[in-house]
């Protein structure tokens, strides 16, 4: 269950890649695809949730 971030992480940073690269077909003329976005918010989104669950851990010890 504690890796589970981490391997979602992964696979948003995996398909980020990917959209970034063009291996998707682009959604939109200029500029980066919005799947590219979505993965970044949620790769970040995910980093933030491990720094919240730190802090709280050690507030506990």
């Amino acid at each position: 269950m504690v890796k589970m971030p981490e391997i979602v992480g992964l696979g948003l940073v995996a398909i980020m890649t990917l959209a970034f690269v063009g291996a998707f077909k682009p959604q939109v003329s200029m500029g980066m695809s919005p799947v590219f976005w979505a993965c970044a918010v949620g790769a970040l989104a995910i980093i933030f949730y491990r720094k919240w669950k730190g802090k709280q851990e050690k507030k506990e010890n």
